[in-house]
Parts: structure tokens; C-alpha cells; sequence
């Protein structure tokens, strides 16, 4: 295929991904009131105060986005591997494609993870307020702060999977993977505090740590692939 083929298979697979998340979010947009009642839970009383008119509405959208990511995540992987795997040999093929189905499945647990965290981060937070400095959440920032938590937990699960195909087409292998161990800590620990907004110390902690556990547990497999 010539680059402006290429460029207009890119353009179609692009549009199919965003007409995916699109009605994903649809779809959304209908439980994102149960949905939001759900996160709120772990604020005192399960409330949180909107500053400005349009700001619940926002929040929905958000909400309804985020899911609409979750829901359309078979569609966007089928369009990564039609764009790409024609590029690959036919072993590359079939020694990348038994992952692909684990990506449907780690994003999802990665959201869950952070759910389950997300008590203890709120918790950690508003320990530090008192009759002095009163914890009268604004809805805006906190769901900032709860949906960036997810998509990172959700995209960070993704890393395994990516090292293992990387390994099987023969760009990485555990040998190496060890050898940059520090420089990957040193990498994780900054992704960690950046992708966790909030300033605590237990979100990106948890964030970190699963990511360097699953690196750890990663290099162990490919190691005993053979590669």
C-alpha cells in the first residue's frame, strides 16, 4: 500500500474507533446517574457540591466518556491489530494474537483496582481537614481526580501485554527487560505520581507498586519462555 492508502486506512479505522466509543458512551450516558451516585460514596454523606451550572453536566459527560472507553475497548483492540498486523510476518501473527483477548479483560480490572482504592485515597485526603478547614467537595475536581485514577489503572494493566508481544516479535527480551530494571523503577515512580492526581500518597503508591509487580512478574514469564 502506498502512505496516502495507508493514511486512508488509518483515517477509517480512527473513525471507527471514535463511532465505537461514541455509542459506548451512549449507552453511558443512560446509568451515568447510578454510576455517579456509586463514586460518590466514598466522600462524606456520598455528596459533593457543583460550582457552577454547567458543571453537572460535565460530570455526566465525563462519566459517560469513560465508560463509553470501557465498553468500546473490543473495537478500538480490533482496529489496533487490523491496522497493524498486516505489517507482521505470519508467525509474528500467530505468536501476538492469543494476547489480544487478555487486553479486553486487564482494562477492566484495572478500573476495578482503582475503584477499590479509591476509598482509602479519598480517605488518606480528607484526613487532613478539621472544623477549621471543612471538607466541602467540589463535583468538578473530584471526578477529575476519579476518572484520570481509572483510565491510568485501566491503561497500566495494558503494560504486560504489551511486553510479552514486544517479546514474542523479538524486540525485547527478559535479559534485557532485567538489565534496565532501575531505569524502569526510576520511570514507574514518575508515571505513578503524575497519572494519580489528588497529591496523596496511597494512589500512586498502589499505582507503582502494581505496576512494578506486574513488570517483575512479566519478565519472569518471558524468562521462561525462553526469549
Amino acid at each position: 500500500m502506498s502512505l496516502v492508502d495507508h493514511l486512508g486506512e488509518l483515517r477509517d479505522r480512527l473513525f471507527r474507533c471514535i463511532l465505537a466509543i461514541v455509542v459506548g458512551s451512549a449507552v453511558g450516558f443512560y446509568f451515568a446517574a447510578q454510576i455517579r451516585n456509586f463514586l460518590l460514596e466514598p466522600l462524606p454523606g456520598g455528596i459533593a457540591q457543583v460550582l457552577g451550572p454547567g458543571d453537572a453536566f460535565a460530570i455526566q459527560l465525563r462519566i459517560s466518556v469513560v465508560i463509553g472507553i470501557i465498553l468500546a475497548m473490543p473495537v478500538l483492540l480490533y482496529q489496533v491489530w487490523a491496522f497493524v498486523a498486516p505489517g507482521l510476518t505470519p508467525a509474528e501473527r500467530r505468536a501476538v494474537r492469543p494476547w489480544i483477548p487478555l487486553v479486553i479483560v486487564f482494562f477492566p480490572l484495572g478500573v476495578g483496582i482503582a475503584r477499590l482504592v479509591l476509598p482509602y485515597a479519598v480517605a488518606f485526603l480528607l484526613s487532613f481537614t478539621d472544623d477549621r478547614l471543612v471538607a466541602n467537595i467540589a463535583a468538578g475536581p473530584y471526578f477529575d481526580f476519579v476518572t484520570t485514577m481509572f483510565l491510568a489503572f485501566g491503561l497500566v494493566l495494558e503494560f504486560p501485554i504489551l511486553l510479552v508481544g514486544l517479546s514474542r516479535v523479538g524486540i525485547v527480551t527478559s535479559e534485557r527487560l532485567r538489565s534496565v530494571r532501575r531505569y524502569v523503577l526510576l520511570g514507574i515512580a514518575i508515571f505513578a505520581a503524575v497519572a494519580t492526581p489528588g497529591g496523596d500518597l496511597v494512589s500512586p503508591f498502589v499505582l507503582g507498586g502494581t505496576m512494578y509487580l506486574l513488570y517483575e512478574l512479566t519478565v519472569q514469564f518471558i524468562k521462561r519462555t525462553g526469549r
